[in-house]
């Protein structure tokens, strides 16, 4: 697909962009970001009323399309200052909100990333995330912002990474698993993992094959990851609430979800730290640990299960090719451990005695898994997060 000429949309008035991924995402993006217009990326393959409801809430200027671009009547006021990308959150907790990301903050965001892995600002990214979300926007706004080579592709596949050589690319923890699967020639490459845990077994696997791995914490709202393997980015301070929440301030967090004021003051403590929403802990060098969701937590019995943790365990299981683990109501206990499990084989799938004494060596007795599903796969958003509330029995 070309995208040529100039798009529609002055300085500070947004442009929707609905296209999928690939090149032309760049010449669009570079397009706009030098001309300082404002940019949402909007999921290509939503359904049509998922993205009419992001445009309402946006109230772009233009919308662009395989189609064309069309162009509205009453847009939302241009503001240059507030937001050069408008970015949907990732919607695994409900209803996305649409996070208004500076261009200063953007900026720094790209820089103390370049600077935390040591990489120039010409060395070359592959874009294999989705453009639509912020693991994926990062890395082709470099092209455009930092000069950096970029080489997009339409969709993820192993080959597209194996004997790249010196190359970086962002990656959720299933890629990885395609890689470690297809035994993809990794050396050279820099993998920054987000989007979920990574089992410390696949993260070594994918070592063996070359690569360097490294873990990120972030989210939409602090311009992606604010902490690379547990070490919080420059300028950007951690530290844990109430409850064990993890909390953030720093260059590169965003300025409030559009067109919602409510949400706005909910994300943001009183002394302007952002809520994340998130649980973890620091050591006494500041390195942080993420257990999981404050939402997400299994309480059984009186004892606090999470998730994150009873997942890594059972996905060491050689039955067990993918899992997601969530609390179901229990008489006695309050909740007990369930977990859904995509077997490794249709036909040798894991038993749920199986499982539980996997864990017994692995887990406390109360974390292990009480009620087992077997399923053909796991409900992902579109960026590849696993959406927990949307697990069923």
């Amino acid at each position: 697909m070309a995208v040529t000429g100039h798009l529609a949309g002055g300085p500070g008035e947004l442009v929707a962009v609905d296209l999928p991924a690939g090149e032309h995402w760049l010449d669009v993006l570079g397009d706009l970001w030098w001309r300082g217009v404002s940019v949402m990326p909007i999921e290509h393959r939503l359904a049509a009323r998922e993205k009419r409801a992001l445009v309402r809430l946006a109230r772009p200027a233009v919308v662009v399309t395989t189609e064309g671009s069309t162009v509205f009547a009453e847009p939302a006021p241009a503001d240059p200052v507030r937001a050069a990308a408008v970015v949907a959150t990732s919607g695994t907790g409900g209803r996305p909100r649409l996070a208004e990301l500076p261009r200063p903050a953007l900026e720094t965001a790209l820089a103390r990333s370049n600077a935390a892995i040591a990489a120039a600002a010409d060395e070359p990214w592959l874009a294999v995330l989705s453009p639509a979300h912020i693991g994926g926007f990062l890395v082709y706004l470099r092209e455009a912002a930092l000069g950096t080579p970029v080489a997009a592709h339409s969709r993820f596949q192993p080959e597209a990474l194996d004997g790249t050589g010196s190359a970086y690319a962002s990656v959720v923890p299933t890629m990885v698993r395609w890689l470690v699967q297809a035994r993809a020639r990794l050396e050279g490459v820099t993998l920054l993992v987000g989007g979920g845990p990574l089992t410390p077994e696949l993260r070594d696997a994918a070592a063996g094959l070359g690569a360097r791995v490294v873990e990120t914490y972030g989210l939409t709202e602090a311009c992606g990851g604010v902490a690379y393997d547990g070490q919080p980015l420059r300028g950007t301070e951690l530290r844990i609430a109430d409850e064990g929440e993890i909390q953030l301030r720093g260059p590169t967090v965003m300025e409030g979800y559009r067109h919602d004021p409510g949400a706005t003051a909910r994300a943001f403590t009183l002394d302007g730290w952002l809520r994340t929403g998130d649980v973890g802990t620091l050591d006494s060098e500041g390195g942080l640990t993420v257990h999981g969701r404050r939402d997400e937590v299994i309480l059984s019995g009186g004892e606090n299960v999470w998730p994150g943790e009873v997942e890594r365990a059972l996905a060491e299981h050689s039955k067990v090719d993918a899992v997601a683990v969530a609390g179901r109501p229990d008489e006695e206990w309050g909740e007990h451990v369930a977990a859904w499990v995509v077997p490794a084989s249709e036909d040798d799938p894991p038993t749920l005695e199986e499982l539980r004494e996997h864990c017994r060596e692995r887990l406390a007795r109360f974390k292990s898994p009480k009620e087992l599903f077997l399923v053909r796969e796991l409900p992902k958003t579109p960026s590849g997060k696993l959406q927990r509330a949307a697990l069923v029995p």
